[in-house]
C-alpha cells in the first residue's frame, strides 16, 4: 500500500477548507463524517480514492498546487460574530460573503473591531494558533478613565487573569484616555479582563496589526487578499510550527523564577528604542490603590 499519499482525516478535512482540524476532530467524534459510508475513528486515514462525507456533504481533497486555498485580512466592525454558525445573526461568514468556505483565524469579540484573517487553509491556522508560537498582536485600547503609571507598569509587568499571568507585553500611551498594546498571548477577552482587574473598562478596541499585516487603507468591514509578500512573510514565522500543540503553561513557580529573564528588552525603558515621548506626570491627583493604598500619578502628554 501506497503509504505517502495517505492523510489523516482531520487534516484532509481542514485542507479543504471545511474548517479547521480541532473542528474536524469534533466533527469525527460527533460522528458526523463519514468515508466510503462508514463512520470513521479519530486518526483515521484518508487513501486515494476514498469519498469523505461530512453532514451528507462530500468533501473533495485540495488542488497539489495549493491554488484553489483562500488568504484575506478583513477589517471586522463591531457587532460581527467570528463565528462560522450561518444561523447565528451578524456572523463574519455572512458579512463578508466571500463565495470560497472560509473561516477565520482567531477571533475577535463582538464588541470589538479590526484586522483578523480567514482562510480556507485549515493547516495554516493550526500554525498561527499554536500556543508556543511568538507572533505580534497590536492593539488600540481606549478606557474609561485617566491612564496611570501604575496601570502600564502593570500591564506590562503581568496581569493574574484565567488562573495564570499574563505575558510580559509592551504599552504606549496614546492619549489621557488611549494606549496601545502588543500581544503575544491570545486568551479568551484578555485585554479586557487586564484592565478590568487594574480597576478600568475597555470602552473601545481595536486590532491594527497581526504580525507584519497592517489595516492600512482597509476601511471597516472591507476585504482583501493578502499580498504573496504578506504571506511569504507569514509563512516563514511559522514554519517552525509543531505538527502536535504542546501544553506551554508554566507552573506559577517558574513562571516566577523565569520572568525576568523573559521580559522583552523593549520593556526595558532606558533603552526601549520604541518608547513614547516623554509624559509629563500630574503629582496633585491621587487616586488610591487597590493594593498598598500608595498614590497613583495620573499620566499626561506632553503638548507641544
Amino acid at each position: 500500500m501506497n503509504t505517502s499519499s495517505e492523510k489523516r482525516l482531520n487534516k484532509y478535512i481542514s485542507d479543504s477548507g471545511f474548517c479547521s482540524r480541532r473542528e474536524a476532530d469534533k466533527l469525527i467524534e460527533q460522528q458526523r463524517v463519514q468515508i466510503n459510508g462508514q463512520i470513521p475513528l479519530l486518526g483515521t486515514k484518508v487513501q486515494p480514492g476514498d469519498k469523505v462525507f461530512v453532514n451528507g456533504k462530500r468533501i473533495n481533497a485540495i488542488a497539489e498546487n495549493n491554488s484553489d486555498r483562500v488568504y484575506i485580512a478583513y477589517n471586522k466592525p463591531i457587532g460581527i460574530t467570528c463565528t462560522t454558525e450561518r444561523d447565528v445573526y451578524g456572523n463574519i461568514i455572512d458579512a463578508i460573503g466571500h463565495k470560497a468556505r472560509i473561516f477565520p483565524i482567531g477571533r475577535l469579540d463582538k464588541p470589538s473591531e479590526g484586522l483578523i484573517f480567514l482562510t480556507s487553509d485549515g493547516d495554516i491556522v493550526n500554525k498561527i494558533l499554536r500556543a508556543e508560537n511568538v507572533h505580534d498582536k497590536e492593539y488600540l485600547v481606549t478606557v474609561d478613565k485617566p491612564l496611570s503609571e501604575r496601570f502600564v507598569e502593570r500591564m506590562e509587568r503581568g496581569v493574574p487573569i484565567l488562573d495564570t499571568i499574563t505575558e510580559p507585553c509592551c504599552v504606549k500611551v496614546q492619549s489621557r484616555f488611549v494606549f496601545t498594546i502588543v500581544l503575544t498571548q491570545g486568551l479568551n477577552r484578555q485585554i479586557r479582563r487586564m484592565c478590568e482587574y487594574l480597576g478600568y473598562e475597555v470602552m473601545q478596541l481595536k486590532r491594527t496589526r497581526i504580525m507584519k499585516v497592517t489595516l492600512d487603507n482597509l476601511k471597516s468591514g472591507q476585504w482583501r487578499n493578502l499580498t504573496g509578500k504578506e504571506m511569504a512573510e507569514i509563512n516563514s514565522a511559522v514554519s517552525s510550527s509543531s505538527k502536535t500543540a504542546v501544553n506551554t503553561t508554566q507552573p506559577k513557580s517558574a513562571r516566577n523564577a523565569t520572568s525576568a529573564q523573559t521580559r522583552p528588552r523593549g520593556l526595558n525603558k532606558q533603552n526601549n528604542p520604541r518608547a513614547p515621548k516623554k509624559i509629563f506626570v500630574n503629582k496633585n491627583s491621587k487616586i488610591a490603590d487597590d493594593e498598598n493604598l500608595s498614590t497613583k500619578r495620573v499620566l499626561k502628554l506632553n503638548r507641544k
